[in-house]
């Protein structure tokens, strides 16, 4: 049995000793924290009625981040990368918030707003309301050409953005648009990289069709998300450049059920069962190429203690029950650039663990409900 020892937040010991949490986790499997390298978390709860961006006001929005920044941390993940807001800087404030110790939550890296041509996947233009509605707030990194996405680009880094994100091609359950169809250019992307490249960040790209995953890492982001109709040859130029996929293969379940139950656009509903089965099948074929998925959730688009649920679909399309957890810990901390802090239980990281009842190399699914999650040394969940 191996004691690991917490002090002033960080692991000091692996052998011995006593530090500030006295857990006796005997007959537990414990794991280092998770981290989900693709969440919403400073937005409201999941809702296909995004004109609630429009009315929604700021004591609202930040009880609903509140509320699921905690319940993040309970379903075990520790460190999250918060992949853009449609309210401009509600991400940072939360962050903020949960660095002062005035919110519970996981250790958070925050994109600021999407960065996102006039009308494209990441504006929020809904059928039936008039541009005059949309709130200035809801629409800070829109933008047209190299000029003004580096603009846009520059104003994000000074306004606190730990990573940027770029709307390459449109979403997938975006109102009238074609799954995957390309949008920002490459031009436009390579200015948002060279001014994030120049501070030190890293860009990741929502990027669903073949063309537009290629433009994304042929102008030198850092990771693709959703990858959901990659063709061999973005696989490829992924696995040369080092690029990794950030895919949650769970969604696609939850929309076709509870969408329909829900009563979510038909729209919705039919493009996400012409896309699920080849985003799965894209994320068999770049595991097998060697490129580094992470685990990322896109919470927000279901409730975000559903997180783990992740876990079985990735077992059940190519990965080993170990290459899934280190798709959550070792390999999402390496992706988001914070490897030398978080990911494993290893002298000199944040001291934080999570532990299950259950053997996680048998059987995934025990990783749906944690016992005990542990950040920083604090702990935050024991037992039911």
């Amino acid at each position: 049995m191996q004691t690991v020892v917490i002090e002033s937040g960080r692991i000091t010991s692996l052998s011995s000793g006593s530090g500030n949490v006295d857990l006796d986790l005997s007959g537990y499997t414990c794991l280092p924290g998770f981290i989900d390298t693709h969440t919403h978390i400073a937005e409201p709860i999941s809702t296909a009625d995004l004109s609630v961006f429009y009315t929604i006001s700021s004591r609202e929005l930040r009880e609903a981040s509140r509320v699921n920044a905690e319940v993040t941390l309970a379903a075990g993940v520790t460190t999250v990368r918060n992949v853009g807001s449609y309210v401009g800087w509600s991400g940072r404030d939360l962050r903020d918030r949960i660095n002062r110790g005035e919110v519970i939550g996981p250790r958070m890296q925050v994109a600021g707003y999407y960065l996102t041509i006039p009308a494209g996947g990441g504006d929020l233009v809904i059928p039936g309301f008039e541009e005059s509605e949309i709130p200035a707030r809801v629409r800070m990194g829109i933008a047209r050409g190299p000029d003004e996405f580096r603009q846009k680009a520059e104003e994000a880094v000074a306004g606190g953005a730990d990573v940027l994100k770029v709307i390459a091609s449109g979403a997938v359950l975006a109102f009238d648009g074609v799954p995957g169809a390309p949008e920002m250019t490459a031009e436009e992307i390579r200015a948002v990289v060279e001014v994030a490249h120049a501070a030190g960040i890293k860009v990741t790209a929502h990027a669903h069709g073949a063309q537009s995953i290629k433009d994304a890492i042929g102008a030198g982001v850092d990771s693709i998300e959703h990858a959901s109709l990659a063709d061999d040859e973005a696989i490829r130029m992924a696995l040369e450049k080092n690029v990794a996929f950030s895919m949650d293969i769970y969604n696609g379940s939850y929309i076709a059920t509870v969408g329909r139950e829900d009563g979510w656009p038909e729209e919705f509903i039919r493009k996400n069962d012409e896309t699920t089965e080849a985003q799965r099948q894209v994320f068999t074929r770049a595991h097998e190429a060697g490129v580094r998925i992470s685990f990322g959730t896109d919470s927000g688009v279901y409730p975000h203690g559903d997180n783990a649920k992740q876990f079985v679909v990735m077992v059940q399309r190519g990965m080993t029950p170990m290459e899934a957890i280190k798709a959550a810990t070792s390999v999402a901390a390496e992706v988001i650039g914070w490897d030398e802090d978080v990911g494993t239980l290893t002298i000199g990281r944040f001291g934080d663990l999570i532990a299950v009842r259950g053997d996680p190399l048998s059987d995934i699914s025990v990783l749906q409900h944690i016992d005990v999650v542990v950040k920083g040394g604090l702990v935050f969940r024991q037992g039911d």
